[in-house]
């Protein structure tokens, strides 16, 4: 399984996404750091904001019809909106 975050720089909610992979039960040496540096690439990659978590390339928590774009990201948790997934829905995804 590979686990990239694709984020911009000054995104304040990568070291929240992290944190979170880590307390999911992911060894933070694997995770792999894209950095999506301008509109344009966002667009090219498919890119739905900062912080995205794509397992095995894929945004598992992007709805089909979400546009990409170079902007911060919100991810609806049991808290409320949040700027990462929670531990239990990171578990979820990241579940065989």
């Amino acid at each position: 399984m590979e686990i990239t975050v694709q984020y911009f720089e000054g995104c304040p909610n990568v070291r929240l996404v992290t944190e979170r992979l880590a307390a999911a039960g992911v060894d933070p040496a694997v995770v792999r750091f894209v950095e999506v540096v301008s509109q344009p690439d966002a667009e090219a990659i498919g890119f739905r904001g900062s912080p995205t978590v794509l397992v095995d390339d894929e945004d598992r928590f992007a709805a089909a019809s979400a546009p990409a774009g170079f902007a911060c990201r919100v991810y609806r948790t049991d808290s409320g909106f949040e700027g990462a997934p929670s531990v239990e829905q990171l578990q979820a995804v990241l579940a065989p």
